[in-house]
């Protein structure tokens, strides 16, 4: 997929910021040997508690009408292994929940916010994502990044160690991303074009726990 013409005026952009700022918001890293991503984006406005977008067994969000969720057929084994310890497990709920995660991520790493990654990510991946943040800050860079789209969310691998089942889904998506130096002058990337970004995130989480939220355990670049 290649990049993709990204509509909208710096007056535009710079009237979002400021409503979203007042309106509160999230961000994204690398985790493991990745730290990609270094540039840009504006925040997305989340209205509810930071966890409740995470990947559920099950909630309130259904899969649009007529749509099914994308699943590889090598997964499918391991999906229904995972159904089995977890009847009421819905690989439609969980792809919106892991989209909406992959989102409040990005935008909580783009924005330096360490506490929200703290409650959407385990601890190594919070981690590295705080490492990269304080090397960008050393810099005096600031991300200016923003996720135009998800363009596929699909399930890559599903695998069960005991009570914990392990989920690895792969995002296709278009990221408009710019570094700024701390005067605000673009030092890499663009606001007007997006650029195809590929990515595979794994959640986990113990199928017999009270709390139906996954969290991200592990991200890498697509192959």
């Amino acid at each position: 997929m290649s990049g993709r013409a990204f509509g909208g005026s710096v007056e535009t952009i710079i009237i979002l910021a400021l409503v979203f700022f007042f309106v509160g918001l999230r961000l994204y890293s690398v985790l493991g040997k990745r730290t990609g991503h270094e540039q840009p984006i504006v925040k997305a406005v989340e209205t509810k508690p930071a966890a409740a977008a995470l990947p559920r067994t099950t909630g309130d969000a259904k899969p649009e009408a007529g749509t099914e969720p994308v699943i590889e057929p090598h997964a499918r084994d391991g999906l229904r292994t995972l159904v089995a310890a977890d009847p009421q497990f819905d690989a439609g709920r969980f792809l919106e929940g892991a989209q909406s995660a992959y989102r409040m991520i990005l935008e909580a790493y783009w924005a330096g916010d360490e506490d929200a990654l703290a409650r959407l990510v385990d601890e190594d991946v919070r981690a590295a994502f705080v490492e990269a943040i304080a090397d960008r800050r050393a810099a005096g860079h600031v991300l200016d990044n923003r996720l135009v789209s998800i363009e596929r969310a699909m399930i890559d691998a599903v695998r069960m160690d005991g009570q914990t089942a392990t989920i690895v889904v792969r995002f296709d998506a278009d990221i408009a991303a710019v570094t700024r130096d701390a005067d605000g002058v673009v030092i890499a990337g663009s606001v007007s074009d997006a650029v195809a970004t590929h990515d595979v995130w794994t959640f986990a989480r113990n199928v017999r726990a009270n709390d139906p939220n996954w969290i991200l355990i592990e991200t890498d670049e697509a192959a």
